[in-house]
C-alpha cells in the first residue's frame, strides 16, 4: 500500500474531528476552572499539558502499531495484500457508523464515540485533576479510554506507514498526531484568551456532534474507498 500526504491527512483530520476528544478536553478544562476559578493561566497549562500526554501516549501506540504491521506483513508475505485491502474496508465501515450517527444519533456509538459505561469513569478520573501535572499524568490514562472511539483510523494509517519501518513511519506519526491534537490546543487557546467559555465550547459539541460525525465519515469512508482502489 503506497504512502501518501493525502491518505495520512484524511486519516488524521478524521481523527481530529472525533467528539470524544473535545469533550474530554472541556472535562480537563472545567475540572482545572473548578479547581482554581481565579488562575485563567492553569487553564493553559492543563489544557496543553493534557494534549501533550495525549499526543505522546498515541505516538507510543503509533510506534507498537507500526513494528506489529511490520513483522505481520513479513510473516504474511504474499498474503500481506489481504491485510491491507481489510484494513481499506474497516476504515469504509467506520466511515459509514460515522455518516449513519448524522442520520440516527445515539450515545456511544460502536467504534464512533467513547461506550456509555466508560464515560462515568473518565470523569471521575479527570476530576481528580487539580494541577497541570496532573492534567499531563491522567492524560496518559485517559488515552486508554479514548483509544475505542479513535483508534480505527490511526489503525489503517499504521498499516500504511508499517512499509517505511519504524525510524521513516516516526514523522509521520509526529505529523498525524499533531493534526490528531489541534482541536485541543486550539480549544484550550480560545478559552485561555476568552474567546469563549468552556460550557460554550461544550454546549457547541453537543449542537453539531451530528455535523462532526458526519465530515469524519465521509473523510474516513474517502480514504477507505481510495486505498481499496489504489487510485493514490
Amino acid at each position: 500500500m503506497g504512502l501518501n500526504f493525502l491518505k495520512i491527512t484524511g486519516l488524521a483530520l478524521a481523527d481530529a474531528v472525533n467528539p470524544c476528544e473535545i469533550a474530554v478536553l472541556t472535562m480537563v478544562l472545567v475540572a482545572i476552572l473548578i479547581q482554581n476559578p481565579e488562575k485563567r493561566r492553569r487553564v493553559l497549562y492543563a489544557g496543553l499539558a493534557f494534549s501533550a500526554a495525549i499526543y505522546i501516549g498515541y505516538l507510543f501506540y503509533g510506534v507498537i502499531l507500526v513494528q506489529l504491521f511490520k513483522t505481520f506483513a513479513e510473516f504474511l508475505r504474499e498474503n500481506a495484500i489481504y491485510v491491507s485491502r481489510g484494513l481499506a474496508v474497516l476504515a469504509m465501515i467506520i466511515g459509514a457508523l460515522n455518516i449513519k450517527d448524522y442520520f440516527i444519533y445515539r450515545p456511544g456509538g460502536l467504534a464512533t464515540e467513547m461506550p456509555i459505561w466508560m464515560r462515568p469513569k473518565v470523569k471521575n478520573i479527570i476530576s481528580k485533576i487539580t494541577s497541570p501535572a496532573g492534567a499531563f499524568i491522567i492524560g496518559f490514562i485517559v488515552t486508554l479510554f479514548l483509544l475505542p472511539c479513535t483508534m480505527g483510523p490511526y489503525i489503517v494509517a499504521s498499516e500504511i506507514l508499517s512499509e517505511l519501518g519504524v525510524l521513516n513511519a516516526l514523522p509521520w506519526l509526529l505529523y498525524y498526531n499533531l493534526l490528531f491534537v489541534l482541536p485541543m490546543i486550539l480549544i484550550t487557546l480560545i478559552v485561555y484568551f476568552g474567546f469563549s467559555r468552556v460550557e460554550d465550547v461544550s454546549g457547541w459539541k453537543d449542537r453539531n456532534i451530528r455535523i462532526l460525525h458526519l465530515i469524519a465519515g465521509i473523510l474516513l469512508f474517502l480514504v477507505g474507498i481510495v486505498l481499496l482502489a489504489g487510485w493514490l
